[in-house]
């Protein structure tokens, strides 16, 4: 399969389970080999390694460590010294309260934690960002916020997202793929006008979402 992300967007991933989403991610970020001919390529032709920060569908928080030092978690794997004026600063931007950043992950509720995990994501100030399922353990007003949250910090990045939540990608996405067949290939599907997030209530949104919701199914068949 061929996909093409544009640059400065979010590009949504929907398909059905297995059809491969997750290891597009995975190949992206370099955990995953490439099969034999696989190639990703840049306009600008440098490479991606360095330049991509990946975030996991569960939050992968270091339970041993305060949340300002996981946000801080890749500098302290580089060896390079933490930013800590910028990581509380994120902390912040993401809706935690100063007194938070001294508390453990097991002192923090799942949305707590997966803010936790998105100030992570955004202190390596990466290009690149990919997502999978960033939000799908949270209760759907946490969700919703998370949501409207990333869109806002996030503006401006190139971001792969994979979701099952096709309302989630309408609210984020600038382009969208939904991955159908064996071996499967992305159909693209058009989000609504408008820029991210976009409201729930808008009825363009709504019955896009209906439609998308037709294309997956059709998808799983």
């Amino acid at each position: 399969m061929t996909l093409d992300v544009p640059g400065g967007t979010t590009t949504v991933l929907l398909g059905p389970s297995g059809s491969g989403k997750s290891t597009l991610l995975r190949l992206a970020a370099g955990l995953l080999a490439l099969p034999p001919g696989g190639r990703l390529a840049t306009e600008d032709g440098a490479k991606l390694a360095g330049r991509i920060a990946y975030m996991a569908q569960q939050d992968l928080l270091a339970p041993w460590a305060d949340a300002l030092r996981n946000v801080t978690f890749g500098a302290h794997l580089r060896g390079t010294p933490p930013d800590l004026g910028r990581a509380r600063a994120l902390l912040a931007q993401v809706g935690l309260a100063p007194t938070d950043a001294a508390k453990r992950p097991a002192e923090l509720s799942g949305g707590m934690r997966q803010r936790v995990a998105l100030a992570r994501t955004l202190m390596e100030d990466r290009p690149f960002v990919l997502m999978d399922e960033p939000f799908s353990a949270v209760d759907a007003p946490t969700r919703h916020r998370l949501q409207s949250l990333s869109a806002r910090l996030l503006a401006g990045r190139t971001v792969l997202l994979v979701t099952h939540d096709p309302m989630e990608a309408l609210r984020l996405a600038g382009r969208i793929y939904v991955l159908s067949g064996s071996p499967a290939a992305p159909a693209a599907f058009a989000p609504p006008g408008g820029d991210p997030p976009r409201p729930a209530a808008d009825p363009a949104l709504l019955a896009a979402q209906a439609a998308l919701l037709e294309r997956l199914a059709e998808a799983v068949a």
